[in-house]
């Protein structure tokens, strides 16, 4: 095939391009997910394989990505199958790549359902629906919502709305294209999202001191002793393998690495573009977004009011228990009344759907280029079929939400997949393309220069860390999640439903590979 292809679209700016990949990256895992994995996994013992992992893996893929991106979009590749494909010529490389269309369709799916809730937790706080409860109250509300069962607080319909907004919302952005749509929201929804979140850790860091009981005793906490508990290690806890484990997925989670979604955006840049600088540029906002602002957020907010023990209590309820319940209890809490609650309950959720829409829409960008290059839809047509199919697949996660549906798609495509695929995809950039091929893509254009070291780690230390993570993660977590350990068993029936859909949509992206290779082999654009 030659290196020539059909021009495509490019980025407006460089600085809609990396304000456009923060977004893709800053998400709702900045400011739930972390928080909650940081709480639970000992605060300022966390951060320290947390900072580890940044470094040996999160800015070397982010780097890899960047430029696998890149070489396959300069060859007419929007999507990982193709960008595979053109780093090694073998067959069975654009199979491989279905993680890369897989895994962003799957998560696209219930992310949207997930970043509902924040929509509707916006109108909420908005109307006050939230204040005056108390924490079972707050319970209550959340629990009503996520089961359709439960008509105490919600209608049944209430869900299926905002879900059909959010899934409009998102599928209308990426109709107007690049420029037109992604850049424009990022431009528009990342400034917006840093203003909330500084104003929000502002009015957090100056609350005072408040009373709280623990094991009968009542005991002062204050915000500074969340900044405490969170940058204090605990070093007997450092050998513990789950603090590893969790650190290291976190950086997979909040950089968006190993989706196939980055890898998209940066098929739009051209030989001039500096992929090594933006990159950097890239991962430090988002750790920006994540260690000073969210960190600086909830986990000093929800220990001011709470402690560290109960702020742990409620991290172990999950993610959503953080941000879904105790964070309204704390806005209920602040000083100034209702008003004063409305406005942090309008603020913080409505940072949370900025965060969640400008990645959604970016997990969209593989199927919509991988349809129009070699389907030859529009961008209009394309978007319209996918939302249809996400809305139609996302009802099932409304209705079997309580039984585990979501749970199966989290785990197998949100979490366990991206280590395979980034495994995958540094194996064939750096090894199959070569390492000094690797280091001559990345610094194609850029004004600087990587230091060298990070050419050893992309080597050698990070494929190694994916493997031993990833042998680490089936031994530990894989297994027993497939044998469903621990769910009851009414419930298995529904998990096997959900993986059976998993199923079905990889087996149609494979067969869709196969048909968009034959189209390209007849129009001469490949050679077989």
């Amino acid at each position: 095939m030659s290196d020539s292809a059909p021009a495509r679209e490019a980025w407006g700016s460089r600085i809609g391009l990396i304000l456009a990949m923060a977004g893709n990256a800053v998400g709702l895992g900045n400011f739930l997910r972390f928080p909650k994995q940081a709480v639970e996994n000992g605060g300022g013992t966390f951060m320290i394989p947390y900072f580890i992992a940044f470094l040996l893996v999160g800015i070397p893929l982010m780097w890899i990505e960047w430029g696998v991106g890149r070489h396959g979009g300069l060859r007419g590749h929007g999507s990982v199958p193709g960008m595979f494909q053109s780093l090694w010529k073998n067959p069975i490389a654009k199979y491989l790549g279905v993680l890369g269309l897989f895994m962003p369709m799957v998560v696209l799916i219930y992310y949207c359902y997930i970043e509902s809730w924040t929509l509707a937790w916006t109108w909420a706080s908005l109307r006050g629906a939230t204040q005056g409860l108390d924490q079972a109250g707050m319970q209550a509300f959340f629990k009503s919502y996520v089961d359709l069962d439960n008509g105490t607080v919600h209608g049944f319909w209430t869900p299926f709305a905002f879900f059909f907004i959010t899934i409009l919302i998102n599928f209308y952005v990426v109709s107007k294209g690049l420029t037109k749509g992604i850049e424009r929201l990022a431009k528009i929804g990342m400034p917006i999202l840093f203003i909330f979140a500084a104003i929000l850790v502002v009015r957090v860091l100056t609350l005072g001191a408040s009373e709280v009981i623990i094991d009968g005793v009542a005991t002062q906490s204050s915000p500074i002793d969340g900044l405490n508990f969170m940058y204090t290690p605990n070093w007997s806890l450092l050998a513990s393998p789950k603090v590893w484990l969790a650190a290291t997925g976190q950086i997979f989670f909040t950089l968006s690495v190993g989706m196939g979604s980055l890898q998209a955006y940066a098929s739009y840049l051209t030989k001039k573009d500096d992929i090594a600088l933006s990159g950097i540029a890239t991962a430090a906002t988002n750790e920006t977004a994540e260690v000073v602002l969210g960190g600086s957020l909830a986990i000093p907010a929800i220990v001011a009011f709470f402690g560290v023990a109960g702020a742990t209590a409620i991290a172990k309820g999950g993610s959503f228990d953080l941000g879904f319940i105790a964070m309204p209890l704390v806005f209920n809490q602040l000083p100034g009344g209702a008003m004063m609650s409305t406005i942090a309950g309008v603020m913080w959720f409505g940072l949370l759907f900025l965060a969640g829409i400008t990645s959604s829409v970016a997990m969209a960008t593989p199927a919509l280029s991988f349809v129009e290059e070699n389907f030859g839809w529009t961008r209009k047509k394309t978007a319209i079929g996918l939302g249809v199919i996400a809305l139609l697949i996302g009802i099932l996660h409304l209705v079997y939400y309580t039984q585990g549906f979501l749970e199966e798609w989290d785990y197998w495509a949100g979490t366990f997949g991206l280590v395979v695929l980034a495994l995958i995809e540094t194996v064939l950039f750096v090894w199959v393309f070569g390492p000094d091929n690797m280091w001559r893509e990345i610094h194609e254009g850029a004004s600087i220069r990587i230091p060298r070291f990070f050419k050893f780690v992309m080597t050698f230390v990070t494929p190694v860390f994916l493997l031993v993570m990833m042998i680490w993660w089936t031994v530990q977590e894989a297994v027993p999640t497939l044998l469903m350990a621990n769910v009851p068993e009414a419930d298995h029936g529904v998990r096997w439903a959900s993986r059976g859909v998993m199923l079905a949509i990889l087996l149609i992206q494979l067969w869709l590979i196969k048909a968009a290779w034959r189209r390209r082999v007849l129009d001469g654009k490949e050679v077989t």
